[in-house]
This record gives C-alpha cells, structure tokens and sequence, in this order.
C-alpha cells in the first residue's frame, strides 16, 4: 500500500510540473507580447513586469513566500508541498520561457491590433495549465492558495471563484493598460475559468440515469451483460396511482449515454428516464480520487 501511495504522490507531482510549464508558456508565448493581463499575484507580477521591467519568475516567487504561511494550516501539509512544488516549477518554467525568448529560440506570438485569437488560445492554453495543476492537488500559489481554501470552505467552483477573484484584480489595471486589452483581458480570463472546471471536473463527467419502469430487474440485467455496469433497485409507489413502482438507477460515463437510452428503452419503451448530470463519481469502474 505504501509503494501505491509513492506512486500516485509522484503522478501528481508530474502532472503539476506539466501544468505549471503549460501556464508559463501561455504566458510568455500570448500575454506578455500583447501586454495583457492576468489575474492574481500573477497579474500583480505582469503590472511591474510592464512598469519595470522587473521579470515575472522573479516577482512571482518573492510575492508568493509570505501566502505560504497563509495556507499551511486551511490546506494542510499534503496540499502545501503540492504548492511549494507548483510554485516553484512556475517560476522555474517562467525563467526558462524568458531565457528562450532572449535567445530567440521561441518568438511570441504579438499582435497589433487584432486579439482575439490572443485571448482565445491564452485563455485555452492558462486554462490548461491551471486545470492540470488543480485537478492533481497543487496550485501555483498566490491566488491560487485563496482560490483553493474558499473551494474547500465554501464548497464554490474553482473556475468561478478564480474568475471573480481575477476580474477584481484585472479591473484594477485599467489605471496602467488601455481599456480594450482590459476587455480582452476579462475574456481570456473567462475561458481561462470554463476550461479550468472542464479539467476539473467535465472531462470526467458522467450521466446519471432515473428510470422509472415495471421491467426494472430486466433492463438492469442487460446493463450488467452489455455495458459491465451495475444498477440500483429502489422501490417506490406512484403518487397518483398509488401502485408499487422500481426506480432503476444507473451512473454511467457520458459517452456511454447513448447506449444507455437504447438498452431502457429496448426493453421498456414506455419507461420514464430522468437524465442528471454528474460532475464527480468516486468508486468501482469509475476514478479512484
């Protein structure tokens, strides 16, 4: 068990380091040349990067030392290695995004006028990154520690609360950038937040199926030989009829839905099928974590 849990600590590590070099790439590659911004500490670090030519591998690590301290405790001793590591690795691809550019070994992608694919692939590229990061336990400190400790107290979705955190602090520059890079900026940053929660939680959506039927027990029966699912009987009695019902319930993988409503119905056209989504499912034949 033991070899198990060193495993799966070194997987995520991994995959946030792969998080971490995919957001520093989004950001040198689509903000910093079309001198947009970010939210957060990064975008703090962005706004003395443009005003002082200060780089952003370095201002993001000095800043984010003190909000350590801040989520030691709320977020415990797991998360906050997960954070040093993710803090760390950022700055670190940060640094090497900023030596390949002097060497002009990468050249970024600038723009003059129009930014609209700029917002797009930044916002498609942060999310990403920052989706990854999350979705294995680590943040990329600063706001992200905020982020995460108002997700675990009050239960909000990350990608909500990082896009109302970040178009605080973004609407804040509207004293140092144009207005319009402002616009674009909040764009960006909203598909930033809807990619964050497709990682976190879309990409490993599911269907919840409530069927109500008299052939409950036949149709779980093929669930069982055809899809290598399982199903709950539960009994229940119509409210207008007052006659004795099975309400089948059945969780399955979205892709697995089609196949679902023909099985329900092959067996019993008339049934009546709720479908919910499912945004997290731990246990047998679905994730571990």
């Amino acid at each position: 068990m033991a070899s198990y849990n060193v495993a799966v600590s070194w997987r995520n590590v991994s995959l946030i380091l792969l998080g971490c070099a995919i957001y520093a790439f989004g950001i040198h590659y689509f903000v910093v040349p079309n001198e947009l911004m970010e939210g957060g500490i990064t975008g703090i670090a962005l706004l003395i990067n443009y005003s002082l030519g200060i780089p952003l591998s370095f201002t993001t690590l000095a800043i984010n030392i003190p909000l350590f301290f801040l989520g030691w405790k709320t977020l415990g001793k797991s998360q906050m290695f997960y954070t040093v590591i993710g803090t760390a690795s950022l700055s670190f691809f940060l640094w090497i995004m900023e030596a390949l550019i002097s060497l002009k070994w990468i050249v970024p992608f600038a723009r003059e006028t129009d930014y609209f694919l700029v917002t797009l692939y930044a916002g498609v590229t942060l999310g990403t990154g920052l989706g990854i990061v999350f979705r294995y336990g680590g943040t990329t400190g600063g706001s992200d520690i905020i982020v995460r400790i108002a997700s675990k107290l009050k239960g909000w979705s990350m990608g909500q609360v990082t896009f109302g955190f970040d178009a605080i602090v973004i609407s804040s520059s509207l004293l140092y950038i144009p207005p319009v890079k402002v616009l674009y900026t909040l764009v960006a940053v909203f598909i930033t937040s809807r990619v964050i929660d497709y990682i976190m939680e879309g990409a490993y959506g599911a269907k919840a199926f409530t069927v109500i039927t008299d052939r409950a027990a036949e149709i779980a029966d093929l669930i069982i030989r055809e899809m290598d699912r399982s199903a709950t009987l539960l009994q229940a009695k119509g409210a207008y009829t007052q006659k004795n019902k099975t309400v089948l319930y059945c969780v399955v993988y979205r892709q697995e839905s089609r196949r679902m409503r023909d099985i329900v119905k092959s067996v019993d056209p008339y049934a009546f099928i709720i479908v919910s989504d499912v945004h997290d499912v731990l246990g047998e034949g679905f994730k571990d974590k």
